[in-house]
């Protein structure tokens, strides 16, 4: 099978492509920073640069494959308006080009890459792919408008006849993971964590190589035309810290951010709130994750297609407990 990767050099992207090249598939990979790619280039898989911006130029890439999985996108919380016109090419506009070049070509299975983000905060319930937000929800963050504008018209798409999946993910975490909560992870494991910021915030914890295990096979299994909740264990940042840090042999950081204080610090601006270390809206960091819940049940894509993500105790333990010889 002939594959191409979009985003296949990031964090789920990558690990896919490496799923995909067990599985003996031919992979491409498109991304527009190659630079740590090379393993993936050493383990078969072709590479090349490209900021998916030049439908011509995608429809040649596309071209004789029998998927693409569009994994490309930017994921970040506490954006200030100026930074919003990226993010929104990144997750809006380069889906619509890679999945108008998926039709043109007629190939026969595109897989776009979600997220429970799309159901805004989900309230305490584990939801499946049928539920739908509340329309009178407000958006969260920007993250959370870009995604659900690009799943929308992925969806529009297969309503016109494009044979197209969707797969959603939960809260990935791993060796190597770049985001927000992995960076809290990562630093409470080492011992560097002076606060914990927003630990009620509830994801469905999923180790990066489960997730690509999941869209590998909705690729081999699956027939076009379906949604698949790809997540793991449901729980809170806290209960995630406190078992990343009991895998690393340490005890968890006892203070916790006041999300009031943090409100209050966001009233000093972009600037301020950046040289101290936080996002720049800070007060859309917070909105985003205090008290708010991501939760989904990945109940069909097990039933169907065998799909078994690891528990968050092994998970946690193969990611962090290596971390108990640093710091």
């Amino acid at each position: 099978m002939r594959v191409v990767v979009t985003g296949g050099a990031g964090f789920v992207g990558g690990a896919t492509v490496r799923r995909l090249l067990a599985e003996h598939a031919d992979v491409t990979v498109l991304d527009r920073d190659l630079s740590r790619a090379g393993p993936l280039a050493d383990a078969g898989a072709t590479l090349l640069q490209d900021d998916l911006r030049d439908i011509a130029r995608l429809v040649d890439r596309l071209r004789g494959h029998d998927a693409v999985i569009h994994a490309a996108g930017s994921y970040r919380v506490g954006l200030t308006p100026a930074e919003r016109p990226a993010m929104a090419e990144s997750n809006v506009q380069a889906t619509g080009r890679v999945l108008e070049a998926a039709g043109r070509v007629g190939i026969p299975h595109a897989i776009h890459v979600s997220t429970y983000g799309i159901f805004g905060d989900t309230r305490g319930r584990e939801v499946d792919e049928a539920y739908r937000r509340p329309p009178t929800d407000g958006f969260l963050s920007w993250y959370d408008e870009t995604k659900l504008v690009a799943h929308q018209d992925a969806e529009a798409r297969r309503r016109a006849g494009l044979p197209l999946s969707i797969v959603l993910l939960g809260a990935a975490y791993g060796p190597g993971d770049p985001s927000g909560l992995g960076d809290q992870l990562r630093r409470a494991a080492l011992g560097r964590l002076p606060a914990v910021g927003s630990p009620t915030l509830g994801v469905s914890w999923a180790h990066v190589d489960d997730l690509a295990d999941g869209i590998a096979r909705v690729v081999f299994r699956a027939r076009p035309g379906g949604d698949w909740n790809l997540g793991g264990e449901t729980g809170t940042l806290g209960q995630g810290i406190a078992v990343a840090c009991r895998a690393a042999g340490r005890r968890p950081p006892r203070l916790v951010a006041p999300p009031g204080l943090l409100l209050a610090l966001s009233r000093l601006g972009p600037r301020v709130c950046s040289a101290l270390g936080f996002p720049a809206n800070l007060e859309e960091a917070v909105r985003s994750t205090h008290g708010v819940t991501f939760w989904g049940t990945h109940a069909k894509a097990a039933r169907e297609l065998g799909y078994a993500p690891r528990a968050m105790e092994p998970g946690f333990q193969s990611t962090f407990g290596p971390l108990r010889k640093t710091g």
